[in-house]
This record gives C-alpha cells, sequence and structure tokens, in this order.
C-alpha cells in the first residue's frame, strides 16, 4: 500500500507541476514533468497526450511522430495530432489519408485542419465547401479567423463566386484585404488600390489599440498590404511608384521569405533587360529552397519562367535551356512561352532554320497556334523569305481572316509586288466575314480599307461589299452613303440613284451656314494670303494694254568691254582689289623692318624647307598618322634665327 500510495502522490504532484507549466507556457518543462509521470506509469495515456502536444508547441514534429506510432492504441484518439506533424512536415497527402482513416466523429479541429490541407493541395473547392460547414455549425469567437480563410479560397475561385461577392463582410483589415486580392483577380485594380489603403488605415488603428503586436509583427503585415499595392501599381502601368514600395518593404530584411519572393520576382518584371545585375541579385531571392512549400505552384510557374527570360538577357544559353526543359515538364501549360524562349535561344547562336523547325513542331501538337505561327512568319521576314511567310499566315486556318493578318498579307505581297493576290486576300476576307456573318470586335478599320484598296484597283463590285459591310456597323453615316453611291455608278446606276436619294439636299447642307460672316471673313482672308505670281486676276479679261506694258520691260544684255576678246581666258584676279593682285608692286617704307613670313619665325628662304603642306605624306612618314609622335614646338625654327642673328652682328662690327 506504502509503494502504490508513494507512487499515486508522484503523480499527482507532476501533474500540477505539467498544469502549471502548460498554463505558463513553458513547454520543456512541462515534457520533463510529463516524462516523469511515464516513467512511473508507462501507460498513462493523458500524460502521454501531454507530450505529444509539448512536442508540437517546441516544432519537434518528426519526435512526435515517432512516438505516436510507438503505441498503435494510441493512433485512434490522436488523430488530429499525427495529422498537424503530417501537415507541418509538408506531408500533405500522408495528412490527408490520416484524417480520412479516422473512424470516430470528426471534431471541428480535425475539419479546420483538413480545409487547411486542402488549401495547401491547391483544392480549393473543396477547401471551400469545408469552411462553409465550419462557419454553419459553429457559434465561438474564432467565427473572423474562419471567414479570413474562406476568403483567401475565395481568391482562387472568384470568377465561379461574382454573385456572393458583394455580400461578404469586412470588418477586420484581414477580411478587407483578402477582398482586395479577389477585386484584383477579377482586374478591378481601381477599387482593389481604394480597399488596400482603407486596410491598410484598419491595421496601423488596430496597432494603437493592441499594444501586444511587436514592431516586428507590424512590420510583416504592413509590407504585405504595400507590395500588394505595388502589384496594383504596377498593374495600372504606375512602374516609378510600384519600384519605389517594393525597394522599400525589402530594405526592412522582413523574415517572410514568401514576401521577399514575390516583391524580388516582381522588380525582375520590372527591370526587364536592364539592371541585369540587380535582376539576378533579386532572382536569387525569388528562387530560395525553402519556397517550395510556401508558394502556391502559379507563383512559382510564374517565378521558373522569368528566371529562364533573366538567363536568355544575360546570354546564359545552356542554362536558360535546361531551365525551359524543366518548366515544360512540371508545367506543360507553358510549353508555347517556353517554346518561344527556345526558338530565341538558337536565333542567338544563328540557327535559324533549327528555330523554325522546332516552332512548327510544337504547332503540330497545339493545332495552329496564332502566336507560334507569326513568331515563325516574322523568322522567315528575317531571312529574306516574304513568300514563305505569307504562306504561313495563309495556313493557319480562320486567323488569317483577321484584321491585322490580312493587313499584314496585303502589305507582304505589295513588298513584293504582286498585286494580284493582295487583292484576292481581301476577296477571301470579305468573303468569309459575309458567309459566316461574323461580328467579332470592330471591323471598321477592315471594311475601310478593303474599300480604298478595291478602289485604286478598279474593282468597284468588290468595293461596294465591303462599304455595305461597313455601312452596316455605322448606320446612316453620310460619308460611307456617299462612297457607295460612287461605287454603284460604276456598274449599277439604278442601285446608285436610289441610294442617293439618302444623301442631303444641298438646301439641308446650307442650313447652318452663315452667309454674312462668310461675306465678311472672305476679304479679310484675301488680304491677308500672299501674292501669287499670275498672269490676271480670276473672273477679269486681260487687256492689251497689259500686254504692251509687259512687252516694254524686256532684259538688256550686259554691256562688254572695248577690247573684248571671245578667244582669251579672262583674268581671274580681275574681281580683287589692285593692291592684292600679283602684279602690283608696294613701296618700301624703310623705317619698317622687314616682316619674317614663316612657320614661328622661319626666314622666307627656310620656309620652303619647313613647309609639309606641298609635299606628300609618304614623304613625311611611312607609318600610318595615328602612331606619329607629335615633336616639340619651335625647336628648329630657333637655332636658324639665331644663326641669322650672329651673321647680322658680325657685318656691323665690320
Amino acid at each position: 500500500m506504502n509503494e502504490k500510495s508513494a507512487k499515486e502522490k508522484t503523480i499527482a504532484m507532476q501533474y500540477a507541476e505539467l498544469n502549471k507549466f502548460g498554463q505558463n507556457g513553458e513547454f520543456e518543462r512541462a515534457l520533463k514533468a510529463a516524462n516523469k509521470i511515464l516513467g512511473v506509469a508507462p501507460h498513462e495515456f493523458p500524460a502521454f497526450n501531454c507530450k505529444i502536444v509539448c512536442l508540437l508547441e517546441l516544432s519537434k514534429f518528426d519526435e512526435a511522430l515517432s512516438q505516436i506510432n510507438k503505441f498503435p492504441e494510441y493512433q485512434q484518439h490522436l488523430i488530429f495530432e499525427k495529422a498537424y506533424c503530417f501537415y507541418r512536415l509538408n506531408k500533405l497527402n500522408e495528412a490527408l489519408k490520416t484524417i480520412d482513416q479516422s473512424q470516430d466523429e470528426i471534431d471541428c479541429r480535425i475539419k479546420e485542419l483538413r480545409a487547411q490541407i486542402l488549401y495547401r493541395l491547391e483544392q480549393y473547392s473543396q477547401a471551400y465547401d469545408v469552411y462553409q460547414d465550419i462557419i454553419k455549425n459553429t457559434d465561438d469567437e474564432y467565427e473572423e479567423e474562419r471567414l479570413t480563410n474562406l476568403y483567401a479560397t475565395m481568391v482562387y475561385l472568384i470568377p465561379d463566386m461574382k454573385d456572393d461577392f458583394d455580400d461578404l463582410k469586412e470588418p477586420s483589415y484581414e477580411l478587407c484585404y483578402n477582398k482586395a486580392c479577389m477585386l484584383i483577380t477579377l482586374g478591378n485594380y481601381i477599387d482593389a488600390e481604394k480597399k488596400l489603403k482603407n486596410c491598410e488605415k484598419l491595421y496601423i488603428e488596430k496597432i494603437e489599440e493592441d499594444e501586444d503586436i511587436s514592431e516586428e509583427e507590424a512590420n510583416i503585415e504592413l509590407a504585405l498590404i504595400r507590395i500588394q499595392l505595388a502589384f496594383v501599381y504596377q498593374k495600372q502601368g504606375r512602374i516609378k511608384e510600384a519600384q519605389a514600395l517594393y525597394s522599400s518593404n525589402l530594405k526592412l530584411k522582413l523574415e517572410d521569405i514568401a514576401l521577399q519572393a514575390v516583391a524580388s520576382n516582381n522588380i525582375v518584371c520590372i527591370n526587364k533587360d536592364q539592371n541585369l545585375f540587380d535582376s539576378k541579385k533579386k532572382m536569387k531571392v525569388a528562387l530560395n529552397e525553402s519556397l517550395v512549400y510556401k508558394l502556391p505552384s502559379d507563383q512559382k510557374k510564374h517565378i521558373a519562367v522569368n528566371n529562364a527570360i533573366l538567363n536568355y538577357y544575360i546570354n546564359q544559353t545552356e542554362q536558360c535551356e535546361k531551365i525551359c526543359q524543366s518548366i515544360e515538364s512540371m508545367w506543360p501549360d507553358q510549353v508555347v512561352m517556353v517554346t518561344v524562349l527556345r526558338a530565341l535561344n538558337l536565333l542567338r547562336l544563328e540557327k535559324n532554320n533549327e528555330a523554325i523547325d522546332l516552332l512548327q513542331n510544337v504547332i503540330k501538337s497545339n493545332n495552329n497556334n496564332l502566336y507560334l505561327s507569326l513568331c515563325i512568319a516574322q523568322l522567315y521576314l528575317m531571312n529574306g523569305n516574304k513568300l514563305q511567310a505569307c504562306q504561313v499566315l495563309e495556313n493557319i486556318g480562320e486567323e488569317t481572316y483577321r484584321p491585322g493578318v490580312v493587313g499584314a498579307l496585303t502589305t507582304l505581297y505589295l513588298g513584293i509586288g504582286d498585286e494580284a493576290t493582295a487583292l484576292k486576300v481581301f476577296e477571301k476576307a470579305v468573303d468569309f466575314y459575309k458567309k459566316n456573318k461574323i461580328k467579332s470586335g470592330d471591323l471598321s478599320s477592315l471594311w475601310k480599307q478593303a474599300a480604298d484598296f478595291h478602289i485604286r484597283n478598279g474593282h468597284p463590285k468588290v468595293a461596294a461589299n465591303s462599304l455595305e459591310e461597313l455601312l452596316s456597323i455605322n448606320k446612316g453615316d453620310k460619308k460611307i452613303i456617299a462612297q457607295l453611291v460612287l461605287a454603284y455608278s460604276q456598274f449599277d446606276k439604278n442601285k446608285a440613284l436610289k441610294l442617293s436619294k439618302e444623301l442631303p439636299s444641298i438646301k439641308e447642307l446650307s442650313q447652318d451656314i452663315d452667309f454674312e460672316t462668310i461675306q465678311t471673313v472672305a476679304p479679310i482672308a484675301s488680304k491677308k494670303t500672299p501674292n501669287v505670281k499670275s498672269d490676271s486676276q480670276p473672273g477679269t479679261p486681260k487687256s492689251e494694254d497689259s500686254h504692251k506694258r509687259r512687252n516694254k520691260h524686256k532684259k538688256r544684255k550686259g554691256k562688254l568691254p572695248k577690247n573684248y576678246d571671245p578667244d582669251v581666258q579672262p583674268d581671274p584676279e580681275r574681281w580683287l582689289p589692285k593692291y592684292d593682285r600679283t602684279g602690283y608692286r608696294k613701296r618700301k617704307d624703310r623705317r619698317i623692318k622687314e616682316i619674317i613670313k614663316g612657320s614661328q619665325g622661319t626666314s622666307s628662304s627656310q620656309s620652303e624647307q619647313y613647309d609639309f603642306s606641298s609635299k606628300k605624306i609618304e614623304e613625311v612618314s611611312g607609318s600610318p598618322m595615328s602612331t606619329v609622335s607629335p615633336s616639340p614646338r619651335g625647336v628648329q625654327t630657333k637655332q636658324a634665327y639665331q644663326k641669322k642673328a650672329n651673321q647680322k652682328k658680325k657685318n656691323r662690327r665690320r
């Protein structure tokens, strides 16, 4: 009895300690207390349960899982704990299987874990149903958190949730943020910007009220809102504002790696083919290995594609090719984008034909992709093969009749000089739209171009068809009616006469014209207009006197000198002043010393010696001009001048 009572006393004391440590959050000490109880009573389930909870709180998920697996008899009672271990170890499928194996009735916390696992597995519709069920069947203080998670799933289901969108509550900043994300998904960036600014305001108010929120937590939450706002600015084309927000929030050195990755990736998108060194650094952050389980597959896909494009920009062709192949295997929906990148790599290596073959192979498996066909046409044009480019554009099915493609084809055929084929392209396009009665988008420009082209080439019937279609789009347009009347008048005068009745009469056209203002403005305008040389003013008859006056002022012939000889050439210096001519002699003034002419004081006798203008380049130097080193100025000329001065001194002494 004494041993049993001592054992019970020890267990009671340890349970008291365990309870105290658990309430204070001292989980290490609580774990030791639980182990002491299990040392005395190994099959004490409450102590074992507390031990597993302590291990979860200390993030020792592997150890907790191994402890649960040691005792199979406890597993049905620890379904939540076991599934949570798998969830935190990113083994999501195992976590879902564990929950599905439960034989007991699933409680609320297991449902919430199941919804979270489904969300992480990107099974958003199933997660939405589970959250809806939890919200309907529970009434506690965690309703706001559940609504936040529900809104998060709705972001990915927004095309199907448009009807429920307006009824959503947003009392907290989290709900307001998620609603802003829904608006972004819908492409409504103006309203999303307003929501995010309101969200920021709500969170700042919360910080002021709640003193328990640390500065680090506040920075992370505000950075999340501001980076999302930067994305909205980027989508609106406000690039400078977006870049400033991204950069300022990345400087905070946030612990949230996913947030850093998103901001870094978006900066790489802004940089494009500029600031490549900065982009390379940012891409390293976005490709952190720990992000595998923290980002949804859609974001990971975009980061991978941007990494491939960046490697293309920095001329890393082999690395770009490897990334493209991995993207193609992981995300088959990106085949078109990846194929274009691979073709660009081949172009860089001057393998144009291989690039064309690669694009053509992908087109066969993707049922005539328009984008790839246009790429092939562009490659043919780069090679100078206009005719092959035209053949590619004509063999893309119904896409051939798109206004842009029709315009490109006619331009190319006219460039080749094949007007007849260009005419047929327009005719086929007109027939296609008339037969199929397609009214996709505004085709006014197509019909206008077709009508002008056919009228210029003398095909009024085909032009009339185009104008008829144009008139059906722009009903009652008087200009189109007038053009159609002109077209009809060339082959069907009755139709032209009938349609001309729809045109306004001269009286109707002149109703709004104020003749008094025209009469007052006309003389002023005529005064301002420059005088045009004409034989006579319009409307006035030419008189005989004007002809006589004109005949009087004839051009006179220039006077020639008395001793003019037409066989002798005139003096070339005849227009120069006398003192500048070669034969003129000046009177010398002895008081003025003789001016020494020549380069840098050389005498006239030496000027020819140092005059390099009359010599050929080969005589000066046989080497190229860029390699000739400049010599010191005035060295030789000073020596010559000194000799002359010494000679003068000797003459004076004699």
